[in-house]
This record gives structure tokens, sequence and C-alpha cells, in this order.
């Protein structure tokens, strides 16, 4: 009679050499179809409604100004009716050019000689805070001005 004598088998060790490889395929991946909102709005706005819309080509040259009510109020509670955000604060006109002269001086400078400012306004807002925004935007030297709206037939 023969006696099985059990054999120690040791389990192969696992060949991470294609680990790095594949962890940043899947990092790559993540960083391009990810998009970071980089500003919390702190106003509420309804973009009005137009037929004649292009899309924004350069967003890296883009600054965005947010002009409506702050959030969570009804406009009629005794605060300001409208406020404009810049990036994450509130701020008056009298902002706007000091706020567009940092984020120029911030940018490269091809996207600097670029700079699009970017109004995102509501619907309701009275067109004399447009106006007193786009009289700042020029005389802060801002050479193109877009004003953002949804297409008709989408309500």
């Amino acid at each position: 009679m023969s006696r099985f004598r059990p054999t120690r088998r040791e389990v192969p060790g696992l060949n991470t050499a294609s680990l790095p490889d594949l962890i940043f395929t899947v990092l790559f991946f993540f960083m391009i179809v990810t998009h970071i909102r980089e500003t919390q709005l702190k106003v509420e706005y309804r973009t009005p409604h137009g037929t004649e819309l292009t899309k924004l080509t350069r967003k890296s040259a883009t600054v965005y100004i947010y002009i409506g009510r702050p959030m969570g109020e009804a406009g009629s509670s005794g605060g300001p009716a409208t406020c404009i955000q810049l990036n994450d604060k509130l701020a008056t006109v009298a902002d706007v050019a000091e706020f567009v002269a940092r984020e120029r001086a911030a940018m490269s400078p091809s996207d600097a000689r670029d700079m699009t400012v970017s109004i995102k306004a509501d619907r309701d807002v009275p067109m004399g805070i447009i106006q007193d925004v786009t009289r700042a935007l020029r005389a802060a030297h801002v050479q193109r001005v877009l004003f953002s709206a949804e297409e008709s037939g989408k309500h």
C-alpha cells in the first residue's frame, strides 16, 4: 500500500507589470469625460429664448457672469431683487472691471487676447442692469461679449 504524501504546491505570483498601464488608462478616461463645475451658483436664472444661436467654441477663454435673483429668495422678501455673481461670490457692477482684469491675468496670453465674457442673465432682469454690466465690460476693454440663451423650441 502506498501512501499519498501531500505535496506543497505554491500559487504562482501575480504578474502586476501591466497594472500601472491599466490604472493610467482608466484615470485618463475619467479625466477626459468628467466635467468639473468650477462655480457654485448663488443666483437663479432662466435664460431667454432665441432663434439665431451659435455654440461657444473656446471655453478656456470664456469668463461667465451670472445675473439673477439670489438663490432661495422670491425677490420680494426685502432683499435685493437682482444680484450679479462673479465666480463664487456676489458682486456689484463696480466689481466687474476688477474681476475681468484678474481673470485675464490668470489666462494664457493667447486666451487673454481672445477672452470672451458670457453673460448668463435671467430673462426678467431689468435691461438697465445688463447695460451697466456691458458698460463696465467695455471700460475693461472686453472685445467679445456673449449673451446666453436657449433655442426657442426647447421649453
